[in-house]
């Protein structure tokens, strides 16, 4: 495939009907995924030419069992801000941070040795603000890895920081693709899984429907394994799904927002073990057990 950079807004023909996920009422408060559970298969048709990615079922030292609170948007953004004002975090260091976690967590849900495919390419699906960036960050860490990412970065923000991001993958020869193939099947067929970085827990409900519509149409119809960063794309923060994509991974930053009760997929981590003790317990975050030098941890899907 012929890649090439670009700085075009993202506006991709078609449409997708909307799909809305069954409401699952069960919260985080069941038991731990036992080893050796069956996973459920991801779709297949005829014309398929590998089988989809297995997602390991996560370990039980990896796995939390105590109830998690799924926090609103405006805690998520409250606990934010007092990281960055009162404890002196900085921006870039929280997202750096927030992509290695992510990144992390990718390797566990798909190792090396699992994919289906000789190459271990991921695509790595990026919005203009600061999800995308997280989305970047994800991508060099995966280089780092031993991954193949390639990024999908049509609306590229002006922010310095975003732009430093960029450059750094461009430096290590992280390949940017000019346009998001309409043919889901040319997706299926190059790519391990998806990381969406496409929108956020800051991004408003009607940005799904917005320049970026095209790109959710599209993965909302391929068949290798998403994974979303904190919050699925088109996804309301709080109500949850409201036709967006319905991802195979969830990687949640910080804490849970309220969104994850609707989750149906696989697996869902947790990255927030960098959050400090006192501002734990001042927002109630219950944060779950990190093993060793870990920084995600596997939660229970609702059933």
């Amino acid at each position: 495939m012929v890649q090439f950079r670009s700085s075009q807004p993202c506006q991709l023909p078609g449409s997708a009907a909307d799909e809305q996920p069954q409401h699952c009422s069960a919260l985080y408060n069941s038991p731990i995924v036992q080893p050796g559970a069956a996973a459920r298969a991801v779709p297949r048709t005829k014309g398929d030419r590998d089988p989809a990615p297995r997602v390991p079922e996560p370990c039980a030292a990896f796995a939390h069992p105590a109830p998690i609170p799924l926090k609103p948007k405006a805690e998520a953004e409250a606990i934010e801000k007092e990281l960055l004002e009162d404890y002196r975090f900085g921006r870039q260091q929280l997202i750096e941070m927030w992509g290695h976690a992510c990144a992390v967590a990718v390797t566990k849900a798909f190792p090396l040795p699992s994919l289906p495919r000789k190459q271990p390419t991921v695509l790595v699906v990026c919005g203009p603000a600061q999800n995308g960036a997280i989305g970047l960050v994800c991508a060099r860490h995966l280089r780092v890895f031993d991954y193949e990412p390639t990024i999908f970065y049509p609306k590229r923000s002006l922010d310095p920081l975003y732009r430093d991001f960029t450059t750094q993958c461009e430096k290590m020869d992280i390949p940017f693709l000019s346009y998001l193939p309409t043919e889901v099947q040319l997706i299926n067929d190059a790519y391990n899984a998806v990381v969406d970085a496409v929108l956020g827990a800051e991004a408003e409900l009607g940005e799904g429907r917005g320049p970026c519509a095209g790109i959710l149409a599209t993965l909302k119809h391929v068949r290798i394994p998403i994974v979303s960063l904190d919050v699925p794309s088109g996804w309301d923060v709080e109500a949850g799904s409201s036709g967006g994509i319905s991802p195979d991974v969830l990687v949640s930053l910080m804490a849970p927002k309220q969104c994850a009760r609707r989750f149906l997929g696989r697996q869902h981590f947790v990255a927030g073990r960098f959050v400090p003790y006192d501002m734990q317990k001042k927002f109630e975050l219950n944060p779950p057990d990190y093993p060793g030098t870990e920084c995600v941890v596997a939660l229970r899907a609702p059933q």
